[in-house]
């Protein structure tokens, strides 16, 4: 059962069963605004622009950045983390982008994976709508264990969506959804520090 999660929430990475989780894949998905325009004659016109938002993750380890995943760096250094590509417009049902750990091969050093999601075109999240980040069970059928909604549009450029972050013996996921600016994962490595 998925969990709906608000700004600051924290779920366990836990199966049903109370066992670990293996394998979890980050889900971004967005839709671009549609808006109507008057047209030349009177008329009116439903115009929708494609907006290319990419989803990165900064790997951080005793207060910096040891690693970052994102369309130009497909791979962790550890093997762990995996970008499955970049979608250049949001086109399409469900996640736009995804990310995928592999928990158990996650390199020991590592405290926390913070996602961020930037507009690399620049434009800001008032152009945005139904943009959301949510967690699933990759080893059991892509079963949604958390969710949370990107809400309050802005001007902002670029959010700290959420981080996973080492808990015991086990995970913890945490909506994070603060506002920042950039058009890279690398200009948002300060914000991602101040998450963890």
């Amino acid at each position: 059962m998925s969990v709906n999660l608000s700004k600051g929430q924290s779920v366990n990475l836990a199966k049903a069963d109370g066992g670990a989780l293996t394998r979890v894949r980050m889900g971004l998905g967005w839709d671009v605004k549609v808006v109507t325009k008057k047209g030349m004659f009177g008329g009116t016109k439903q115009v929708q622009r494609d907006i290319d938002l990419d989803a990165s993750a900064l790997v951080i380890g005793g207060g910096q950045v040891l690693d970052t995943i994102y369309y130009g760096n497909l791979r962790s250094r550890d093997g762990a983390i995996n970008h499955t590509g970049d979608n250049l417009t949001g086109a399409g049902e469900g996640d736009d982008e995804s990310i995928i750990v592999d928990l158990p091969v996650v390199a020991p050093s590592v405290e926390h994976i913070v996602f961020v999601v930037n507009s690399y075109s620049g434009d800001n999240f008032s152009e945005i709508e139904n943009a959301f980040v949510r967690v699933v069970d990759s080893a059991n059928r892509d079963q949604e264990l958390a969710r949370f909604q990107l809400t309050g549009s802005g001007t902002h450029t670029a959010l700290v969506m959420a981080k996973v972050s080492r808990s015991g013996n086990g995970w913890t996921f945490t909506a994070i959804g603060q506002p920042g600016n950039g058009r890279t994962a690398h200009d948002l490595a300060p914000l991602a520090l101040q998450a963890v």
